[in-house]
């Protein structure tokens, strides 16, 4: 008989193949989409008005956005104590664009700067994290040239 550990360790590759899309309840649906289509450019793909959710994508992620059914109610995440999505990371083209896209960030309506840009730990990468609307944590990393 084969444990689990055995299975995981024949196999030669992966079997997935990057994030098809990630998915996030919000508390303000309108809000949330504006934050991504007019502060990060991302488009429409797709909406689904009776769940409400609606879906964006930059050409390489998608993002699913769930309103949640009642904000009032709900318990704002606590990165040190709750299980789940800790922050979703998102790349940019460079560090010029890093520093242009929080100059757009301090200036976004809802968005809250936990760290401006800085080198991610002692390497040549540049990364900076903040809460969008709704307060998700949200990084976004400019790899090296």
């Amino acid at each position: 008989m084969t444990t689990a550990t055995e299975s995981a360790a024949s196999l030669s590759a992966p079997v997935t193949r990057g994030a098809h899309h990630i998915g996030l309840t919000v508390p303000d649906l309108q809000q949330t989409l504006g934050f991504f289509t007019e502060t990060l450019g991302f488009q429409v793909v797709g909406e689904k008005p009776d769940y409400p959710a609606a879906f964006v994508s930059d050409g390489s992620i998608m993002i699913t956005l769930w309103q949640a059914q009642d904000p009032g109610a709900a318990v704002a995440f606590d990165r040190k104590n709750v299980i789940g999505l800790h922050h979703v990371a998102l790349a940019v083209e460079d560090a010029a664009a890093l520093e242009a896209l929080q100059a757009r960030l301090e200036q976004a309506e809802g968005v809250v700067i936990e760290f401006a840009a800085e080198p991610l730990g002692a390497g040549p990468v540049r990364h900076m994290m903040c809460a969008i609307p709704g307060g998700i944590r949200m990084e976004f990393i400019a790899p090296t040239a």
